[in-house]
């Protein structure tokens, strides 16, 4: 992980929750007083982000922290993660932005998880989206390769995936690929969506490199994996869930996209305890 990208995001939400002073803190708190606190689960999941909570603290300063577990490590309720010693107004003052990192990390890390348990036995890969928390893509990213799946694109300059509305502008996924396969660079793959079996077709003959079936029930997704008979990557999404995954895996898709992984994920439940003075 580039930690002067997180740094940045990290120095910004300091300054976001303490514009000026932690007035709660300061008047209750002397400048000298030294603390311990244990940093503990409260939820089974898995944790991601122990890096980016550490430096909260590095970046206030006069904190030590000793962790009990790692990044992608199953964590249980109750669990001690990590104790944190040095200054007590800081260990205060970071605490909120330091545990809102850690916690949506985990979340996301923790529902991948479990989106990666439905897909063992097959050989379809999960794949995070762009469906992110704008400006800190970078750590849900990195939180779904904690919890065991794959990411997608990072950004628009990564690779051609040529959408609907990309499709409606070029006039067809003909002419769309035609024109991307001209501007971008020829080790640039193209990625191409498609919602009919014509449009898969046309794909194919197009010479597409991936085909993303958007939103096809299974049955027709089946007939798509027909056509395209191993002459592109195919990768499935749309309305992918908890549900329904375990059998898409099965039809035999390459990989499987979902933006759930990101978009509405449920934050993990960790707290900073027991602070005692030194």
């Amino acid at each position: 992980m580039n930690y002067l990208i997180v740094d940045k995001m990290i120095r910004e939400a300091l300054i976001e929750d303490i514009p000026n002073e932690d007035i709660s803190t300061n008047s209750v708190v002397g400048e000298e007083s030294k603390s311990t606190v244990d940093l503990i689960c409260k939820a089974d999941g898995v944790i991601a982000g122990l890096g980016v909570y550490k430096r909260v603290f590095d970046i206030l300063g006069d904190v030590e922290i000793e962790f009990f577990a790692k990044d992608g490590d199953k964590v249980h309720n109750k669990q001690l993660l990590a104790k944190l010693t040095g200054s007590t107004r800081n260990l205060l003052m970071g605490e909120r932005v330091a545990l809102n990192y850690l916690q949506r990390m985990s979340g996301i890390a923790t529902m991948t998880s479990k989106f990666v348990e439905k897909l063992e036995g097959s050989n379809t890969k999960l794949l995070d989206s762009r469906k992110t928390i704008p400006n800190l893509r970078i750590l849900d990213k990195y939180s779904v390769k904690m919890g065991g799946g794959n990411n997608h694109r990072m950004n628009l300059s990564d690779a051609v995936m040529l959408k609907d509305n990309h499709i409606g502008a070029a006039g067809g996924v003909k002419e769309a690929i035609e024109a991307a396969r001209n501007y971008a660079s020829f080790v640039t793959k193209i990625e191409v969506e498609v919602e009919t079996l014509d449009m898969v077709k046309e794909a194919v003959e197009a010479g597409a490199d991936i085909i993303m079936l958007d939103n096809m029930d299974l049955e027709t997704a089946k007939k798509a994996l027909e056509i395209i008979d191993h002459k592109a990557i195919v990768e499935f999404s749309g309305n992918v869930t908890l549900d329904n995954i375990e059998e898409i895996g099965k039809i035999g898709v390459d990989v499987v996209s979902s933006g759930a992984l990101t978009h509405s994920v449920k934050a993990l439940d960790i707290s900073m305890k027991n602070l005692k003075n030194i």
